[in-house]
């Protein structure tokens, strides 16, 4: 039987000025595709690719979201989730001021904001200190003088776990250039799907890098589910924080975080935009 073919959208999600963001390809009909369709869609494109089905459930959901990288498909994707809701809600399949949704790391609501951004919500966040960060600054080619001396390397997350990885200088943050399989490495020995190097920059604003475990690609110009697991990394602040990241690769982009005012979660939100 002949596999269905999908031609995606193509969206930029996060974009915080020219060439940011992440590209985030969106099948708005995947029914009929398996999962190997999906994870190799993702794989040609070699991004987080998002793909829209029916709810399993139609009385407390409007739609199933599923998420690919080119290696394997993921519970949860920040950037995904996001991007395709914003693009229902352009393509006029969702009409409301929010959008119910089904994902394999549990429901969650997409709101729509009155300037055209997107917030997703998150559950409650989950911290553990790293005891042991040889492997983790020996990937990244830092020494431990370089960490912020009065802030531990954490594993947080509110879906996956990332490693928190606090840096005194900026400009080194920016200057970070592991060696992916020493970081998958890292990221193996401690349980993390993700190293998360931060610094604090001018204006409250906080910049980051993402290396992941096990994505199909060395870093990440946006990660809105390490952006979230930051926010508790940070106390979590009482007025949300604004995320920089991909900065270091000519990609700017940026994530708010917030608390959720309804509920006990966070939310996370930014701009989407159509690249094809």
């Amino acid at each position: 039987m002949q596999r269905p073919q999908r031609s995606p959208i193509i969206l930029c999600v996060f974009p915080a000025g020219p060439s940011g963001g992440n590209p985030c390809p969106v099948v708005l009909d995947a029914s009929g595709m398996d999962a190997g369709d999906m994870r190799a869609l993702a794989a040609v494109h070699g991004h987080e690719s998002g793909f829209v089905l029916p709810p399993e459930d139609p009385t407390s959901a409007d739609f199933r979201f599923r998420f690919f990288v080119p290696e394997q498909e993921m519970e949860m994707c920040g950037q995904a989730t996001l991007g395709t809701a914003w693009l229902l809600r352009a393509r006029g399949q969702a009409s409301g001021a929010t959008l119910r949704i089904e994902t394999l790391s549990g429901p969650l609501r997409a709101i729509f904001m009155a300037d055209g951004a997107v917030e997703i919500t998150q559950p409650p966040g989950r911290m553990d200190e790293v005891t042991d960060v040889g492997a983790v600054l020996a990937a990244l080619g830092l020494a431990e003088a370089e960490l912020r001396p009065d802030v531990a390397v954490l594993n947080a997350s509110t879906n996956r776990v990332k490693t928190l990885v606090p840096l005194a200088d900026l400009a080194r943050l920016h200057a970070l250039r592991p060696d992916p399989a020493r970081a998958r490495a890292a990221c193996e020995a401690i349980g993390s799907t993700g190293l998360y190097p931060y610094a604090e920059g001018e204006h409250g604003a906080v910049h980051a890098q993402q290396f992941p475990r096990s994505s199909g690609y060395p870093k990440d110009a946006v990660t809105g589910i390490a952006a979230a697991a930051l926010f508790y990394g940070l106390g979590p602040p009482e007025a949300g924080v604004l995320v920089r990241q991909g900065e270091a690769m000519g990609r700017p982009s940026e994530i708010r975080v917030r608390c959720d005012p309804d509920g006990p979660g966070r939310r996370l939100g930014g701009h989407v935009e159509v690249m094809s």
